[in-house]
């Protein structure tokens, strides 16, 4: 199945239901990565190619199952901590992210009245694949230290949490994660350009 195509969602979806049923879950999990300098290693093909597994595949993927769904229903949005803040290095994945985070949150107003959830995972740096070739002053940093099982433990926890009053729309993954989402809500903004700043690139930055 390719993410990027809208008749490949609706023959997957279709497929499923055929097969095995309603929908009641769905994860967003499709996502690629291109590490390093946005204009020396980066490309209008990379650009292109990342924005489309990235964020369309989301949107697609939220749109096609939206007729889908019953009450009760939950969608959950790979996220990530470069949505925090820009991470360097990673500036067009940091930016699809960004992107998801939008999706997550307006769908979250948005479909709360059909009684759908809809919701995200911020996991750090992951040991999977998508990593094997990505060095940056971040991972150098912080290390890659969640695995794939962390993530879909985390996963699991989003789907079989009931529905509350006060929904709570990110779920931070890894220790490391949680402490940088929580202090972006509470520090300046300043603040959190300069802890992110130490903590992802070894550049000379003005504070």
């Amino acid at each position: 199945m390719d993410v990027t195509k809208p008749e490949d969602w609706d023959a997957g979806i279709e497929d499923f239901e055929a097969n095995v049923g309603q929908i009641d879950v769905l994860v967003n999990n499709a996502g690629i990565l291109f590490g390093g300098a946005f204009t020396k290693e980066g490309s209008f093909e990379k650009d292109s190619a990342t924005v489309d597994v990235n964020l369309k595949g989301v949107l697609y993927g939220c749109r096609a199952a939206f007729p889908h769904l019953q009450p009760g229903a939950k969608i959950v949005n790979m996220c990530s901590a470069s949505a925090i803040y820009g991470t360097p290095d990673m500036a067009t994945y940091s930016a699809t992210k960004f992107g998801v985070r939008g999706i997550t949150e307006a769908l979250n107003l948005e479909w709360e009245e059909s009684g759908i959830t809809v919701e995200s995972i911020w996991p750090l740096y992951v040991k999977t694949g998508m990593l094997d070739n990505v060095r940056t002053d971040g991972t150098d940093r912080l290390g890659i230290r969640l695995t794939a099982d962390d993530v879909a433990a985390e996963v699991a926890d989003v789907v079989e949490r009931p529905r509350v009053k006060v929904a709570r729309v990110h779920t931070p993954v890894g220790l490391q994660t949680k402490i940088m989402f929580a202090l972006s809500h509470f520090s300046p903004v300043a603040m959190t350009r300069f802890v992110n700043a130490k903590l992802t690139t070894k550049r000379k930055v003005k504070f």
